[in-house]
């Protein structure tokens, strides 16, 4: 077997977050074929941001109405677009949620949608939470509107794995995100 080659293609869609392209492509199996791609013009940053002492924390979730896939239950996320991706995952925590962190870990890459888009992404663990200053969060209720978010929530671990086992927590992106931080707080081995 060998790899994927693309030999061609076209750009059918862009805009500025996104290029969609056709491209022309030899199959692993050596067949020729076409894939429809969509590349994000910018990086994506996830933070779950926890609080509270050792064993009692609290995960903050943020109801949001997505265009795509109606309401649902997502970590605070966003493009990082441009920036440094500390800084927009900085940014993404104080217009979805209200807060700012004192304590930041990188905890890693995660690609969506894989098998149709070049989306990468890396999760944050944002620790130490507070709400942000007045004139700190760029209009946290704007911000809120303009994203279709209609509540922020903190839900003790024990809480959040109920709701992930009865489904209220869909989204690929959270769910890989949320199982990062488990990790990295020693949550799951």
């Amino acid at each position: 077997m060998g790899r994927w080659q693309r030999v061609g293609g076209r750009v059918v869609h862009e805009n500025p977050w996104m290029v969609v392209t056709q491209d022309d492509v030899v199959r692993p199996d050596g067949t020729p074929g076409e894939y429809g791609v969509v590349t994000v013009r910018s990086d994506a940053v996830f933070v779950v941001a926890v609080d509270g002492p050792p064993g009692a924390e609290e995960v903050v979730l943020v109801r949001c109405d997505r265009y795509t896939t109606g309401e649902g239950w997502e970590v605070p996320a966003g493009g990082a677009d441009g920036d440094d991706l500390l800084a927009g995952a900085r940014r993404e925590l104080a217009e979805e949620a209200g807060l700012r962190a004192e304590r930041w870990r990188d905890l890693g890459p995660v690609t969506s949608l894989n098998g149709i888009c070049r989306a990468p992404g890396r999760v944050f663990l944002a620790q130490d939470l507070a709400p942000v200053a007045p004139g700190d969060g760029s209009g946290v209720a704007h911000e809120q509107a303009l994203e279709g978010i209609s509540e922020v929530r903190r839900v003790p671990w024990p809480e959040l794995m109920g709701m992930l086992a009865r489904g209220e927590v869909p989204d690929g992106e959270t769910l890989a995100a949320l199982m990062l931080a488990a990790v990295a707080l020693g949550r799951v081995s």
